[in-house]
């Protein structure tokens, strides 16, 4: 299974909406193997609480004007740390860069494809392998005692 045509709008329109509001470290992750209730997660950084509203309402504002969506779900608004914005086949995450380093979701995720946002968010190619470098792998299971 992979990722449909409408899923991958919602990326590339979303990748764009972040980058233009100087969103950085933007990668979209094929889950479909492994979530069976959404196709790709679209995490995206800022560097404070202001710049992560900011992206997510750049974000929400893009996907109704080019695609007529509206999240179906939004979570985490009022803290600016972490944003989660549900448009069912895509889930985009917002985190403030010290959020994004905690919880590492690229880590947890990191069996899942990364998909090919082209030319969306032309600042999300150079950052999401800096982003893959900077995340060290959690050990396997068959290194644990």
């Amino acid at each position: 299974m992979t990722v449909n045509d409408l899923s991958l709008s919602i990326l590339q329109v979303a990748a764009a909406a972040a980058d233009a509001k100087q969103a950085h470290d933007i990668v979209a992750l094929d889950v479909s193997e492994a979530l069976g209730i959404t196709d790709a997660f679209l995490i995206a950084s800022a560097s404070n609480e202001r710049l992560v509203n900011a992206v997510v309402d750049e974000i929400e504002e893009k996907l109704i004007e080019h695609l007529g969506l509206r999240p179906l779900r939004r979570e985490g608004r009022s803290e600016g740390r972490w944003v989660l914005l549900d448009y069912g086949d895509v889930v985009i995450h917002v985190q403030h860069d010290e959020d994004r380093a905690f919880y590492a979701l690229e880590r947890l995720w990191r069996d899942s494809p990364v998909v090919d946002l082209g030319q969306a968010a032309p600042h999300a190619a150079a950052t999401a392998g800096k982003a893959a470098d900077q995340s060290s792998p959690a050990p396997a299971t068959d290194d644990l005692p």
